[in-house]
């Protein structure tokens, strides 16, 4: 039988759109260009040092040496042996980046409405209105491509969720295995597990159904096909998900073992972050119509002013030049929620809200539930403190939560399914199974709840909102009380204006609604006036956050931090030390890990006990214990604001021998005991670790030596030369899931001192001292991944051959 190629033409074209939609919005990077995203700056700082060593060598480190004292770098994008569904997602992303993204969101939805057997044309709109999705945007923008790469493959795995349980069981473990293998290739897993929590509200809603139906048997047989899906992604992704988990375990995401904070008051949460972390951004209940009306809240924390803008006409009264008024106008929010910093709002549209709503009165059955039970739950969520006991709830008592921040972040559940909601009833809209009066009635009421609603948000704004920002108080105090009125005008404005071009779209789509419904209008060309629509209401507003403006030369994503005076005079020592930045947060930075050994840098889930020893010492200033992480440079400023790098004579060195033992009863004794001490003397040891040293007090031998003789990111090399037994100390992370010790090529025990750095006892003559970081997670994940690809392969062709080979015998029959 010959395929029929008229078919997949359609799907094809739609193929081609996407490209040039995904090209055309980024279009710069048709120049060369690249945009300047900026966590991907700070990445580009933290992983540079394991970059420059598969460069040199052809090898991976697994470990760097530029942040944080030392870290695994599994989390900063490390290659594993064997990720070849890493490869698939890399053929898959082939537009440059940030288009390739793009790209994703629309192909993955779309080929989610040819699931939902939703007509292709209203399946290429809904794909657009996913991609277009300002949030989906902004995280494009500002660098949070982990964040989009998940997001983006979240409807592949709902498709093939929905194709086993409509029975096409073959097809549905296949897409799901794949699926779900690229969702976790993308290392986000703050978006899994929120999509995680969708799939369990399908599941629930599935389930019911299932129940009434009387298809329990199906139900199960389906679910337990999707379990052996997810295990085999699981396995394809098995060195990725292990090597995560370990150093999770050791990071500011794990347990620790501290049971109080630097302030010495009591820890509350022991075992993930604490709620204020949690919930530092927290959506506002009343913040949550900008899925509607962008500027609702004012927009970002950076939105422009209005062009007649109140404010400035305040300013210039006062005699402000326009440059003083520009200064004044970076330092106003027009923002007035309550979030700390927003990017931008996370606007969905106009028209796939009011369709979402239109939705609700024509549809029926599981979708219709799972999408309204998940929408709730979601948007109660993101609330965070602001709906405190469910939060508290989830944090306490639902498993994994209290591992992730940002708890607004949930919204992106929200941008997936409003989008599935509002066109699947948008094909029942066009379909003849409704009856004409029953969409007329839902067109009518959706038109005026949600322009209703529009409607009295525009007429009584001012009863209704105080357009009064947390941070109000200080321009009342500082500039009058009229000139923070002409603040509040500018807010009104904004929102008054945004308020009516969502009236609009909302009057324009039900206006091509209602001429379909009366025969005026032909179903395609109400679907090509609804696209236009759509995508002028979105790219609209993304436009205001991420344009042509965020793209720069290549050369400066590419090399994003230039030498400085400061760089230049601390590379010309080509020794093994580490540099503190204290012109910044370093601990929020990766500027300085991009050069040097850094003590700081930029990540989501710091080494746990560096991020102890910031909070509790380096913080404050103490000198000592950047001594002992032999930190030989210190960035300050001068006078004129440039940069200057300053010697510390005091640093420890790479390793030295001590004298004395302070044990410690626990991690808090082991943290405190660091406090003024001299620590090329002494040595803090916890109680576990006692019995490895001989004795507490060492006869230090005065002539005995320790260098560091080569060193590379995963081995150091060190030559000892002692008359008696000596206890060292290495200025070294402390990572035993790894490190592992030689003495002249023999294994050996070491230990962790003074709360994070490594410790052995050395044996007396002459001795080559090597660490080596040989990371058996690797090797034990290679060959999960190995095993899984191969039976996923089998799998594969042999479902491919009895589905081929039935389809032939049922032709011939």
């Amino acid at each position: 039988m010959q395929p029929n190629y008229k078919k997949f033409l359609p799907h094809l074209v739609v193929f081609v759109l996407f490209i040039v939609a995904s090209l055309a919005y980024f279009n710069p990077v048709l120049q060369g260009k690249k945009i300047f995203q900026s966590d991907i700056v700070q990445y580009s700082g933290m992983a540079k040092q394991q970059n420059d060593f598969r460069k040199t060598t052809g090898e991976e480190t697994y470990w760097t040496d530029g942040a944080f004292g030392g870290m695994p770098t599994y989390q900063l994008g490390a290659k594993y042996p064997n990720n070849y569904i890493k490869q698939l997602d890399l053929a898959i992303r082939f537009l440059p980046r940030p288009a390739d993204y793009l790209f994703l969101y629309f192909i993955g939805m779309y080929i989610l409405f040819l699931v939902l057997k939703v007509d292709y044309k209203l399946a290429f709109l809904g794909a657009l209105a996913f991609g277009f999705s300002t949030y989906l945007i902004i995280i494009l923008g500002v660098g949070h491509n982990a964040k989009a790469h998940a997001i983006a493959y979240m409807p592949f795995v709902l498709s093939g969720i929905f194709l086993t349980f409509q029975g096409k069981y073959l097809w549905g473990f296949l897409l799901l295995t794949v699926s779900m293998a690229l969702e976790l290739v993308a290392n986000h897993f703050q978006m899994t597990y929120y999509l995680m929590l969708l799939v369990i509200i399908i599941g629930i809603v599935y389930l019911i159904d299932a129940f009434k139906k009387k298809m329990l048997p199906h139900y199960f047989k389906a679910v337990c096909i999707m379990i052996g899906a997810v295990i085999i992604s699981i396995g394809l992704n098995a060195t990725n998900i292990l090597a995560t988990k370990e150093y999770a375990d050791t990071s500011t995401r794990g347990k620790t073992e501290l049971t109080i904070n630097a302030d010495g008051t009591p820890k509350d949460n022991k075992t993930g972050l604490d709620f204020d972390y949690i919930t530092e951004y927290s959506y506002g209940k009343l913040e949550s119509f900008n899925l509607f009306i962008p500027r609702f809240m004012g927009g970002s924390s950076t939105e422009a002013f209005p062009k007649d803008s109140k404010t400035v006409e305040s300013l210039m009264r006062m005699g402000a030049s326009s440059q003083e008024a520009n200064q004044v106008l970076n330092q106003i929010p027009l923002y007035w929620g309550d979030q700390s910093f927003v990017g931008a709002p996370a606007y969905i549209g106009a028209i796939i809200i009011f369709l979402a709503v239109l939705a609700l009165f024509l549809l029926r059955g599981r979708l219709k539930w799972w999408a309204v039970s998940a929408f709730v739950l979601t948007l109660l969520l993101s609330w965070g403190k602001n709906f405190g006991g469910l939060t508290e709830f989830f944090i306490d008592y639902v498993p994994m939560y209290n591992k992730f921040r940002a708890v607004s972040s949930i919204q992106v559940i929200i941008e997936l399914i409003l989008p599935i909601l509002a066109i699947v009833g948008l094909h029942q809209f066009f379909s003849h199974f409704e009856k004409e009066e029953k969409k007329k009635k839902a067109l009518l009421w959706s038109t005026g709840i949600v322009g209703g609603i529009t409607l009295i948000f525009i007429l009584f704004k001012t009863v209704l909102f105080d357009f009064a920002s947390p941070y109000d108080s200080y321009f009342r105090d500082e500039m009058g009380l009229p000139f923070l009125e002409a603040i509040r005008e500018d807010r009104i404005s904004l929102f008054t204006s945004d308020a009516i071009r969502s009236l609009i779209f909302v009057i324009l789509t039900a206006a091509v609604l209602w001429f379909f419904m009366k025969g005026k209008l032909k179903k395609g060309f109400a679907i090509a006036g609804l696209s236009v629509l759509m995508i002028i209401d979105l790219v609209d507003v993304d436009r205001r956050y991420v344009n042509e403006d965020d793209f720069v030369q290549a050369k400066l994503v590419d090399e994003p931090f230039q030498k400085n005076g400061a760089d230049e005079q601390i590379l010309k020592d080509d020794g093994h030390y580490r540099v503190y930045d204290a012109t910044t947060n370093a601990f929020n930075s990766g500027r300085a890990s991009y050069y040097h050994n850094a003590l700081g840098g930029y990540h989501a889930a710091k080494p746990g006990r560096m991020q102890d020893l910031f909070e509790f010492y380096i913080s404050k200033g103490n000198i000592g214990i950047l001594n002992m992480m032999n930190v030989r440079y210190i960035i300050t400023q001068t006078k004129n604001g440039g940069p200057v790098a300053q010697r510390n004579p005091y640093a420890n060195g790479d390793a030295w021998f001590v004298e004395n033992v302070l044990p410690a009863e626990n991690a808090n004794e082991e943290i405190q005991l660091l406090d003024s001490l001299d620590t090329k003397k002494t040595a803090v040891v916890n109680k576990e670790f006692l019995s490895k040293i001989p004795s507490q007090k060492i006869e230090r031998d005065s002539t005995a030596t320790i260098e560091l003789f080569s060193h590379q990111p995963n081995k150091l090399v060190y030559e000892t030369s002692t008359k008696s037994p000596q206890l060292a100390i290495f200025s070294e992370v402390y990572y035993p899931k790894g490190w592992n010790a030689y003495i002249n090529g023999k294994p050996v025990e070491y230990f962790r001192a003074d709360y994070l750095l490594r410790a052995m006892v050395i044996p007396p003559g002459n001795n080559k001292i090597e660490f080596i970081f040989e990371p058996k997670v690797i090797q034990t994940g290679s060959t999960i991944s190995l095993a899984s690809s191969i039976v996923f392969l089998l799998i594969l062709l042999s479902g491919l051959y009895f589905a081929f080979r039935k389809k032939d015998g049922g032709e011939s029959a």
